[in-house]
C-alpha cells in the first residue's frame, strides 16, 4: 500500500489538473448503501410497497406526494452518509493545488461541508428545495420538520427538493459544466465508483488526459484501464496523502 500511495502522490505532484469523480462509494464508506443496492433496495419494497425507481419519481411527487415525502424523509433525508476522513482530505488538495473540481452523483454536498469549493453536484442537493411555482426557496429543515408534505407558505403546493429523480433528466449545464473540466484533465481520479459507473461512464469518454486513478472499495474487470488502482475506500487513502 505504501508504494501505491507514493505512486499517487507523484502523479498528482506531477499533474496540472486533477479531476475527481465521487460516486455512491463515497457513500457507502459513510455506511449507507445507494437506494439502488439490491440490499437496501429489498428492504424499501418491504416498507412501502412500491420499489425505489417507483417512489423517487416525479409521479410519485405530483399524485402521491404524502408517499413520496414519507420516503424522501426516512430514507434520503435521515438516511444519510456520516461523514468521512475523504472530505478534509479531498478539502487539503483542493486548497494545495492539487485538486482542480469534485464532480459528485451524492446529493449530500460530502464534500463542501468539508470546504471544498469547486463541486459540482450532477443530482443537486437536498439542501436545496423551492417552490416550483413562486421559486421561494426552504432550507432542508423545513422539509423535515412538515408532519406530511412540505407545503409553500405562499402558493400552497409542495415543496420540490432541487434534486434529480429517478427518470429525469440532469440538468444540461451541470453536464455541459462537468464535461468541460473532465475534458481540461490531465489526471482523472474515480473515487468510490469505476469507468463502467452507470452514472459516470458517459462522462469519462471526455478525458483526453494521461492518468487515470481508481480508489474504489470494489474491484471491477474494467481497473485494468487505470494507470493506478487502490482496492479500499478513500478514507483510507486519501488522508495518506499528506496535502
Amino acid at each position: 500500500m505504501d508504494s501505491k500511495i507514493s505512486q499517487l502522490k507523484e502523479i498528482l505532484d506531477q499533474s496540472k489538473y486533477t479531476v475527481a469523480l465521487c460516486g455512491s462509494g463515497m457513500m457507502e464508506e459513510g455506511e449507507v448503501l445507494a437506494i439502488k443496492r439490491q440490499e437496501r433496495a429489498y428492504e424499501i419494497e418491504e416498507i412501502y410497497g412500491y420499489s425505489s425507481e417507483e417512489l423517487f419519481t416525479s409521479a410519485f411527487y405530483n399524485t402521491r406526494p404524502e408517499l413520496f415525502f414519507k420516503f424522501y424523509k426516512e430514507e434520503i433525508i435521515l438516511h444519510a452518509p456520516k461523514d468521512t476522513s475523504s472530505g478534509p482530505a479531498l478539502a487539503a488538495m483542493e486548497k494545495a493545488g492539487r485538486l482542480k473540481c469534485i464532480i459528485t452523483s451524492n446529493v449530500y454536498e460530502l464534500s463542501q461541508r468539508a470546504g471544498c469549493k469547486n463541486v459540482i453536484n450532477l443530482h443537486g442537493s437536498i439542501y436545496d428545495n423551492k417552490c416550483p411555482r413562486c421559486k421561494r426557496q426552504y432550507p432542508l429543515e423545513y422539509i423535515v420538520k412538515a408532519k406530511k408534505v412540505p407545503i409553500c407558505e405562499n402558493c400552497n403546493v409542495p415543496v420540490r427538493p432541487m434534486i434529480s429523480l429517478f427518470g429525469e433528466m440532469i440538468d444540461s449545464q451541470k453536464m455541459t459544466k462537468a464535461t468541460v473540466e473532465i475534458d481540461k484533465a490531465d489526471t482523472l481520479m474515480l473515487l468510490g465508483t469505476n469507468i463502467d459507473s452507470e452514472v459516470f461512464h458517459q462522462y469519462i469518454k471526455y478525458f483526453k488526459g494521461n492518468r487515470m486513478v481508481i480508489i474504489h472499495q470494489n474491484e471491477h474487470f474494467k481497473d485494468r484501464m487505470a494507470d493506478l488502482v487502490i482496492i479500499d475506500h478513500p478514507k483510507n487513502v486519501l488522508p495518506k496523502l499528506g496535502y
